[in-house]
């Protein structure tokens, strides 16, 4: 069998496993292959495929690891997002807000609500904070 036709199947058995791990390891090794099938493609002898292979692999990895180095420090900034990023939002009650129920208008979105407190009882126009997010109920405080 070709050398190309190895490397050529190594890149695809890399690549088809990237696709299921999600790792970018192995997506930069299937790439690495995928070089080295050119470069045996072209004629080259094994030791210089390999070197191609690695030279290939020293580069994706200097490319990605900056990428994942500043996704990192973003994530890790303390920002949060999604429904975390509500915590600590004010809030509007638009439905009198019980310990069982109610409902809140957060950002121009109306939540369904409890009071986080279950002894209170919220009317409706009140301004509340947002203390908890749980599920898709939104546990407020009145403000004082």
């Amino acid at each position: 069998m070709d050398d190309w036709v190895i490397w050529l199947i190594l890149a695809v058995v890399l690549g088809v496993a990237e696709i299921f791990t999600l790792t970018t390891a192995l997506g930069m090794l299937g790439a690495a292959a995928l070089f080295a099938a050119v470069a045996a493609g072209l004629g080259l002898p094994v030791p210089l495929q390999l070197v191609v292979f690695a030279a290939t692999l020293a580069a994706g990895v200097a490319v990605v690891r900056p990428i994942a180095r500043r996704q990192l420090r973003q994530a890790s900034s303390g920002k949060r997002f999604g429904i975390q990023a509500l915590v600590g939002k004010p809030a509007y009650v638009v439905r009198e807000v019980t310990g069982r129920e109610g409902r809140v208008r957060i950002g121009g979105e109306e939540w369904s609500a409890r009071a986080y407190d279950e002894t209170l009882v919220i009317p409706i126009g009140a301004t509340v904070d947002v203390i908890e997010i749980e599920g898709a109920t939104a546990l407020v405080y009145p403000r004082e």
